[in-house]
């Protein structure tokens, strides 16, 4: 089992940057598949980006492609999501998830283990 902490949202200006990070608990972090959801007021949450567990493979949805970057450090049990030229549409609670599979997939119901989310603003 794990257990994941998002920090690092916050309100930022369009065009602008944010890092939010993502701090696991555990000894077999590596072994998960990580990845970023975001959901914003009245949508569905939504895959944003994965990454794989020795961080060799991501996939980004293409509406972040080019803007966003999902990385992670296994020796910090950490995974972050450097988020620039943030629009306001990108305005949303950001959650950090894990999974047990091998593939980097974006269906919600394949990541068991949610973090309680960090809220990301974007001004216009």
């Amino acid at each position: 089992q794990v257990m994941l902490v998002e920090s690092g949202g916050g309100l930022v200006q369009a065009g602008g940057s944010l890092r939010v990070s993502c701090a696991a608990s555990g000894r077999t972090f590596s072994r998960y598949t990580l990845a970023w959801f975001r959901q914003a007021p009245g949508k569905e949450r939504e895959f944003v980006a994965g990454i794989s567990g020795s961080g060799s493979r991501t996939s980004y949805i293409d509406s972040v492609k080019g803007r966003f970057t999902i990385s992670r450090d296994n020796s910090k049990n950490t995974v972050y999501l450097q988020m620039n030229s943030l629009k306001p549409e990108d305005t949303a609670v950001y959650y950090c998830a894990a999974s047990t599979t091998i593939l980097v997939l974006p269906t919600t119901t394949l990541y068991a283990y949610w973090g309680q989310g960090t809220q990301v603003t974007v001004s216009s």
